[in-house]
């Protein structure tokens, strides 16, 4: 792993293979940028460079107290393209790394990003209509069980997630899964589990300028296909894919389908 520091100091891991043109991996809560190794390797094959970064608190990033809101981690993957002064960039973010993706280009504009994909996207908002957060104590309810037994929570999750009698995931996949996000700072999964579910997005995603495939499974427990469907309709540029029977698990459970339409997003929409 090669490592850089922030402009507040932390020390964060990312990996960075192969030449070409750039593609950035944004990997989910509390997973790390090993997730994404397999598509990495596809994407080198092709003649592309392929970049993951560890998210702070994460993976073999450093693990500070603050520094978990959607801003700062929007800055974090911001100051890493800078760093690698990469451009025409595809970025690829998962659950809840898609608002990362999101907050970068509404906070750091599209100069160096030349399109965009989410999977299994966050909600656009998970506020209600009158701007309260999710029902009182749904929140806490379910960071007191990650808090009490974290391994636990996720192996009982993990069925869900991947629905391994229907795709075939191995109990091998799934022990690996628990054991990257078990490494996870149990801080940091906390700080960013309530920083996904307060975000609200909708105004980025209207002035999002850049071309944007949403793929989504519609079996997904995580974070509903409702969403998927709210910003495709919110994104001006937008294709939206949805997949039968797909988990939230989707970058594991359906990587060759994945793979080609993603790799056809970029073929379609490449800067000439």
């Amino acid at each position: 792993m090669t490592r850089f520091k922030t402009s507040d100091g932390v020390t964060l891991a990312y990996q960075d293979w192969g030449h070409g043109k750039p593609i950035v991996f944004v990997h989910s809560w509390a997973l790390d940028a090993q997730m994404w190794a397999p598509h990495m390797l596809h994407f080198n094959a092709l003649g592309m460079r392929t970049i993951a970064m560890d998210r702070r608190g994460h993976g073999r990033s450093e693990r500070p107290g603050s520094g978990y809101d959607y801003d700062r981690l929007a800055d974090d993957l911001a100051e890493l393209i800078e760093h690698l002064d990469l451009r025409e960039v595809t970025l690829i973010g998962h659950s809840m790394g898609t608002g990362e993706c999101i907050r970068l280009l509404s906070r750091h504009g599209d100069t160096r990003v030349a399109r965009m994909i989410l999977l299994a996207p966050i909600a656009p908002c998970y506020l209600d209509a009158s701007g309260a957060a999710l029902p009182a104590g749904a929140v806490d309810s379910v960071l007191a069980q990650i808090h009490a037994d974290f391994p636990g929570w996720l192996a009982d999750g993990a069925n869900g997630f991947y629905l391994p009698a229907e795709t075939g995931t191995s109990d091998g996949m799934i022990r690996r899964t628990i054991d990257i996000m078990l490494g996870t700072s149990l801080h940091a999964a906390t700080a960013c589990f309530r920083t996904r579910v307060g975000a609200d997005f909708r105004d980025e995603l209207r002035h999002i300028d850049v071309p944007t495939l949403v793929i989504h499974g519609d079996r997904d427990v995580s974070e509903p296909v409702t969403q998927g469907r709210a910003i495709a309709a919110l994104v001006p540029d937008c294709r939206y894919v949805e997949y039968p029977g797909a988990p939230h698990g989707i970058y594991h459970t359906h990587q060759q389908p994945l793979l080609a339409d993603m790799q056809a997003f970029i073929a379609s929409r490449a800067v000439a």
